[in-house]
């Protein structure tokens, strides 16, 4: 008998039946990545060539895991990412950067400018012209938001000011997906792909830090106040973006085909470490028709799996994410109110799949000791395995600071369960 691809793995695992081992991703999604530091770290650690990591997405810092770091990890799932970074510009070509003491390579389109307090600040589009989209304090691993929201009249308020970059996808985009889609393929593991504007309401994407000049309801707080006072307006959005969200998803399709085996589609987070940003009810009305329209379209036209993200206490969410259609929850945030992984597993474990909830990222991971990671790791794997319906990872990024000994001993620890 061939032995199990880690393509079948992952199969496997998403078609909730039980895999040879558990699959393993780090580095698949925006939200499943490894700090650059890290990264850096761990290439030293397992001895491989020497040469500065790729920050393949700007905004978290995340750092490219390449094919020999990929394997000295024992990785099952690759990633496939949009054209354009976090910022707006391509990671098309490379150059040099020294990240606060570290080399690193960025995007030759990544403009930059240190203040004299030793924050960085960073352009859109990399066009130094326009004002900055993104901070970095001193101090912090990654960039915060700049909102840029100008002043509007309520009266005034139009729904195409917020619909700026719900677009077609271009012949660019469509190629780097094809090519993309193709290079992942050739590495035989499992493919989690993200081609963008399907994620409703994502507060990370709400004041656009790839677009110049912004316009509309821009500001944090203000679109949350938005999707209870101008919930017409919120639908409006959500509606011209489904409709343009589903008409790319056809394109990239007609494309590739169901080639890729996940997409994530959503990462906007309904959940704080103890309660919810809204009810359910609230959730069905505004979010869920546009989710089912978008999650039905898949499951109806392809053989993907759809990948919803949303941090914080979320499980009284479950079941509406199941009946929009969702497949997968991540990143299983154990360490939040009502998110005990024993009942999670019992109560929704034939329904979704857990793509994360491995290790904790806030506590374990980057301030236990290797015996107290490794010790979370098994038990976590030995609640979560069962059956299939389980893609290890940290509970989100893999942050900065977290020693390379602990990220070894939670890699070690899966291994270790996987061999018995």
């Amino acid at each position: 008998m061939a032995p199990t691809t880690s393509r079948q793995r992952l199969r496997d695992a998403l078609a909730h039946r039980q895999p040879d081992r558990i699959p393993i991703d780090f580095g698949g999604s925006a939200v499943t990545g490894v700090h650059v530091s890290c990264v850096a770290a761990l290439r030293d650690f397992y001895g491989l060539e020497k040469r500065p990591v790729k920050v393949h997405e700007p905004y978290q810092m995340l750092g490219l895991v390449e094919p020999d770091l990929s394997e000295a990890m024992g990785l099952d799932v690759t990633g496939v990412f949009p054209r354009n970074t976090m910022f707006g510009f391509a990671n098309s070509e490379w150059k040099e950067w020294d990240f606060r003491g570290l080399p690193v390579l960025v995007s030759t389109e990544f403009r930059w400018r240190t203040e004299a307090n030793g924050d960085i600040l960073v352009y859109p589009e990399g066009d130094e012209t326009a004002a900055p989209s993104g901070r970095m304090p001193l101090g912090s691993a990654f960039f915060d938001t700049i909102v840029r929201q100008p002043p509007f009249d309520e009266d005034l308020l139009n729904i195409q000011d917020n619909l700026e970059e719900f677009t077609p996808l271009s012949e660019a985009d469509l190629d780097h997906v094809s090519a993309s889609v193709t290079a992942a393929q050739q590495t035989g593991k499992g493919i989690l792909a993200t081609f963008g504007g399907t994620a409703f309401g994502d507060i990370a994407l709400v004041p656009a830090p790839f677009l110049k000049n912004p316009k509309g309801i821009r500001d944090v707080a203000e679109w949350y106040m938005s999707t209870s006072s101008r919930k017409d307006y919120v639908h409006k959005i959500f509606a011209y973006q489904c409709e343009n969200g589903i008409r790319n998803l056809e394109r990239v399709h007609a494309r590739i085909g169901d080639s890729v085996d996940a997409v994530f589609l959503c990462g906007t987070d309904f959940g704080t470490q103890t309660s919810q940003f809204c009810s359910v009810r609230t959730l069905r009305e505004l979010w869920f028709p546009y989710y089912k329209a978008v999650n039905d379209w898949v499951h109806k036209n392809t053989g993907w799996k759809c990948f919803k993200h949303s941090c914080g206490s979320v499980e009284k969410f479950f079941d509406s994410f199941i009946d929009a259609g969702f497949d997968i929850i991540n990143p299983v945030q154990c360490s939040a109110v009502g998110m005990d992984p024993e009942t999670l597993k019992a109560k929704y474990g034939d329904r979704l799949v857990f793509w994360g909830g491995g290790v904790d990222t806030q506590k374990t991971l980057p301030f236990g000791t290797p015996d107290q990671v490794r010790a979370e790791v098994l038990r976590r794997c030995e609640i979560f395995s069962t059956g299939g319906g389980f893609v290890f990872d940290s509970i989100h990024n893999v942050q900065a600071g977290t020693p390379v000994k602990n990220l070894v001993a939670m890699l070690d620890a899966v291994k270790e369960f996987n061999g018995r």
